[in-house]
């Protein structure tokens, strides 16, 4: 079979092993300026929502073992790599949109709201119930809603860039509410049966992975600034670290391409080597430094990264919402899931300033800054 120069088997940025990437390569800042625009729309409720028991990540490795009888795995290795103890995984009855449907009504409940209230649905998640239709319609229908709803779709970053799409659309004054919401179920698309230690590697991202459910309640209100600053950036030569490639046009069919496969290596060393120039311009541009954050949200897909992320951004850690130990990745369910932990826990309070970092496959970073 001739393949094609954008078929997932030949497209490949530099050696497997990592390298390639340069912090020259990193994308440019490019769009409006980088100030403080009061959008006043801001976060009115939040809620979260995890399916089942804690899976231990013995438990994953024992499996993996079962599975597959050629792979000679040291015990222990998956937790060492990753720092994960434990994820949640959906059961065979549910589907992604039965955890944002769980983690909206929270929302709602939190916030005294009904299905009347809300105006807009978007649905921002990496998963998804079917190809066609749009997950979003699932979604609403399970809520009882009646408004426009559309899917956002942007790997882990699926969520932030929803609530962009609906702060624009808040901000225009077409609407005056809208339910951001996300269902993560990755764990459907993780290879447990591995020939050798090569495909387990190339597999291995799927073994951080958990599932969750998340939403966020937007409302319009001119008596308060909301959110403030929304920028992202993209690298888009980079598509091919992090894929799940079946489904689309390029391998419609077949069980082989259902599975999450990945290059740890160089998407972390990408994520690294592309810099800090968003998040500077950002600080620089509103007039804020990291002490104005009451708190900082940030996708985690290992303990590991959390080190070296912090040192190259500046973050301090103990600002940091930190999830990854105990839910995995859970992919563009990580920020919202901190924000309604952290609203709960009374962590955060009415008049703080709060920072989210969303870091996805592709490459795409962006960095959303608000007074909660």
């Amino acid at each position: 079979m001739t393949r094609c120069a954008t078929d997932i088997g030949t497209f490949q940025i530099g050696p497997k092993t990592g390298g390639g990437i340069s912090r020259a390569d990193a994308p440019e800042m490019q769009g409006p300026r980088f100030d403080r625009t009061p959008t006043h729309v801001a976060i009115a409720a939040a809620g979260s929502y995890l399916p089942g028991e804690p899976i231990l990540t013995e438990e994953i490795e024992a499996r993996i073992a079962a599975l597959s009888p050629g792979l000679r795995l040291r015990r222990g290795l998956l937790r060492s790599l990753t720092g994960i103890e434990t994820r949640h995984h959906l059961p065979d009855c549910m589907q992604a949109s039965d955890l944002a449907v769980e983690a909206a009504r929270r929302a709602l409940d939190s916030a005294g709201a009904s299905a009347r209230d809300i105006e807009l649905l978007v649905w921002g998640s990496a998963s998804q119930d079917l190809v066609e239709p749009a997950t979003a319609h699932i979604v609403a229908a399970k809520l009882g809603l009646r408004c426009p709803v559309f899917d956002v779709k942007n790997a882990c970053n699926s969520f932030l860039n929803g609530m962009q799409v609906a702060t624009a659309l808040l901000r225009s004054g077409d609407y005056r509410s809208a339910l951001v919401v996300t269902g993560e179920s990755p764990s459907r698309a993780i290879r447990w049966v591995v020939e050798d230690l090569e495909a387990f590697f190339e597999s291995a991202a799927g073994y951080t992975m958990g599932d969750a459910g998340a939403a966020l309640l937007l409302t319009r209100d001119p008596k308060v600034e909301g959110i403030f600053f929304q920028k992202f950036l993209a690298a888009s030569d980079r598509w091919s670290l992090a894929t799940l490639p079946g489904g689309g046009s390029m391998h419609p069919r077949g069980d082989e391409w259902s599975y999450f496969r990945g290059n740890a290596v160089q998407l972390r060393d990408a994520f690294l080597q592309i810099g800090t120039g968003l998040l500077t311009a950002a600080l620089r541009g509103t007039g804020t430094a990291m002490e104005d954050f009451a708190r900082i949200f940030c996708h985690q897909v290992t303990r590991p990264f959390i080190a070296p992320f912090c040192e190259t951004t500046g973050i301090p850690p103990e600002k940091l919402v930190v999830t990854v130990a105990e839910l995995g990745n859970i992919a563009s369910a990580t920020i919202p899931t901190q924000i309604a932990r952290a609203i709960e826990a009374g962590d955060v309070a009415r008049g703080d300033q709060l920072m989210c970092v969303g870091l996805a496959g592709g490459l795409s970073l962006g960095v959303t800054l608000l007074t909660f």
